[in-house]
């Protein structure tokens, strides 16, 4: 830069000598384009630098992050309560919204008898599972008996002391209690399964009762619905008696976060050529005129749409952009200190410098200059009348 000042200076030096001060030639039409000529070249010199070392963005507008307030309810429900006021700060976990607590307060209840009617079926099934061992306890026990009545019946009746009609009776009623016993070892069998069912350790029908309730406790927490994070709420239209429910893409609110505020700045692709995170940036915003504000660079989105494309089965056409078209940028996200970043809303708009080689240098000076002059002239422009 000292070399195009220099060579500019000794230019301006020597045409003064030659034709104004010496007169040694007549400063004529040729002599003045070719002089201006030259003097351009020799600008070209300090915007090239400009343009490089310290790029310029007048696209610059703050980011916070935004959500959408959404009621998660299962059904339509109430709005019984506003709790929040617009553009007033709230902290993490403050009460914004209550909507109408009976139906679900009534799931939860119901659901809480049905646990306690579930866990009492698990003392039945374990007593049914005692039931069906006693019984098949009893039916042994009658088999024995038989079987020694069968055998009594036999020798009588081998001996002539009594008839076979009873042996034979016998043996029937042993057929019947070997059926029982095979009869009441199933119904064991099923009263085992039934009290074995178990997930974890817990019964499948408590589990199941369980599930639900913890499902219909999600559901009433939800009637209030909480700030998820330090913030505020802009364009409050919520009021009491309004009906929210269960339409996922509707939101009741927009909030904006405290946390994460940066700038996203849209600079030409040529002009990012020595730009890398951590170079300090200098901002102007139209909010406040007359001031500079410090930050730095965290990233550059290298990134366009316009080198997206999406799957298909037609082959890509590629057609000329128009000249008058303005090539696609690449965003830098610029943040600043939390103290600094506190004083700008979403949306706010400005300009910002980055500067490649630091705070000092020649190249670093003049764009300080520019930036300055830019945010001085806000005082003025847009003109309100």
């Amino acid at each position: 830069m000292l070399f195009a000042i220099v060579l500019l200076l000794a230019f301006i030096l020597f045409v003064w000598l030659v034709f104004f001060k010496l007169k040694w030639l007549k400063l004529s039409p040729g002599w003045a384009i070719v002089s201006l000529f030259f003097v351009a070249h020799v600008l070209l010199i300090f915007m090239i630098g400009l343009r490089f070392m310290t790029p310029y963005s007048s696209q610059a507008k703050i980011v916070q992050h935004t959500i959408q307030l959404i009621p998660r309810l299962s059904e339509p429900t109430l709005v019984t309560a506003v709790l929040v006021d617009p553009d007033v700060p709230v902290k993490k976990g403050q009460p914004l919204f209550e909507f109408d607590k009976r139906i679900y307060q009534a799931k939860v209840d119901e659901l809480e008898a049905q646990l306690a009617a579930a866990k009492q079926d698990v003392k039945v099934l374990e007593s049914d599972v005692d039931v069906s061992v006693q019984k098949v306890a009893k039916i042994k026990a009658e088999m024995v008996f038989t079987e020694y009545q069968k055998k009594l019946a036999n020798s009588l009746a081998a001996q002539g002391a009594g008839p076979m009609e009873e042996a034979q009776r016998w043996d029937a009623q042993l057929v019947v209690n070997q059926a029982q016993i095979k009869e009441a070892e199933a119904e064991l069998a099923r009263a085992k399964l039934n009290y074995d069912s178990q997930i974890d350790g817990v019964n499948t029908g408590v589990a199941e009762v369980e599930a639900k309730l913890a499902q219909a406790h999600y559901y009433l927490n939800n009637t209030t619905l909480v700030a998820p994070e330090d913030g505020r709420i802009v364009n409050l239209q919520v009021r009491p008696g309004m009906v929210s429910g269960d339409i996922r893409f509707g939101a009741i609110a927009s909030f904006i976060c405290d946390d994460g505020r940066y700038l996203l700045a849209n600079y030409d692709q040529e002009g990012l050529k020595y730009v890398t995170p951590g170079k300090p940036v200098e901002v102007a915003f139209d909010l406040y005129p007359g001031q500079v504000f410090p930050a730095k660079v965290e990233a550059i989105w290298k990134a366009s749409g316009v080198g997206q494309l999406l799957p298909s089965g037609n082959l890509p056409v590629f057609e000329r952009q128009a000249p008058e078209i303005p090539q696609d940028q690449f965003a830098v996200k610029i943040v600043f200190d939390d103290e600094i970043a506190s004083k700008f809303p979403i949306g706010a708009e400005g300009s910002a410098a980055i500067y490649t080689g630091g705070m000092t240098g020649a190249w670093t000076a003049i764009r300080r200059v520019i930036i300055r002059k830019d945010t001085w002239m806000n005082w003025l422009y847009p003109l309100p009348f």
